[in-house]
Formats: structure tokens, C-alpha cells, sequence
């Protein structure tokens, strides 16, 4: 069983910076492909950002592609997202997510290919 735990959520300015972390439970993290998405109030969850087990290849919305950085620490079975130049529309829930194996590229964007979710962290960005 692999279980997800977000934290790096809170309240900052427009701007500002952010550092989420997924710490995940369970053996063969290294095999995972990782995802972040986030949910708005009455929408959908969306995809953010992505990377690959081996760490090699990396995905972005176009919303935040130039301001967030996804990254992987296999030994500490860790991904984080680190948001910069934080805007108040960045304002939502922020999920990771987790998938065993690699895929064709655009299936990452995709919140259906993802098998195991964290409860989420709240980050809210005031203007």
C-alpha cells in the first residue's frame, strides 16, 4: 500500500514563494511517476506538474510552466513542487499523486492515470 502526505501549504503573498512536499509511504517509491495537481473551489482537479520515476523528464501546465519546478529524492521518498512568483489564481488544494511504471507523455496529464492520492494542502495566495 503506498500512502501520500503533502505539507509546504499556507498563506502567502502575491509574488511570494512556496515549497510543497509528498512524502510517500511504501517500497519502490523510485518506480513511482509523480504528479501535482490542484482543485479550485467548484472545479475540477487540474493538473500541474509531473515528473518521471528516473527523474528525467518533467511536465507543466502552460498556467505555471516558467514559475513552478517539480523535483524527485528517491533516497528520502520525496517529490516536491516549488512555486515561485506565486499569483492569487495559484490559490487552490494541492494533491499529490503517484503511478507505478512509465507511460507515453501526455497520459501524465491526465488525473486518471494516477493510482494513489495525498488529502491534500491548502495554499492560498492574497493579492
Amino acid at each position: 500500500q503506498v500512502q501520500l502526505v503533502e505539507s509546504g501549504g499556507g498563506l502567502v503573498q502575491a509574488r511570494g514563494s512556496l515549497r510543497l512536499s509528498c512524502a510517500v509511504s511504501g517500497r519502490s517509491f523510485s518506480s513511482y511517476a509523480m504528479g501535482w495537481f490542484r482543485s479550485h473551489p467548484g472545479k475540477e482537479r487540474e493538473f500541474v506538474a509531473a515528473i518521471r520515476w528516473s527523474g528525467g523528464m518533467t511536465y507543466y501546465a502552460d498556467s505555471v510552466k516558467g514559475r513552478f519546478t517539480i523535483s524527485r529524492d528517491n533516497a528520502k521518498n520525496t517529490v516536491y513542487l516549488q512555486m515561485n512568483s506565486l499569483k492569487p489564481e495559484d490559490t487552490a488544494v494541492y494533491y499529490c499523486a503517484a503511478v507505478k511504471g512509465t507511460y507515453t507523455s501526455g497520459s501524465y496529464y491526465q488525473r486518471t492515470l494516477y493510482d494513489y492520492w495525498g488529502q491534500g494542502t491548502q495554499v492560498t495566495v492574497s493579492s
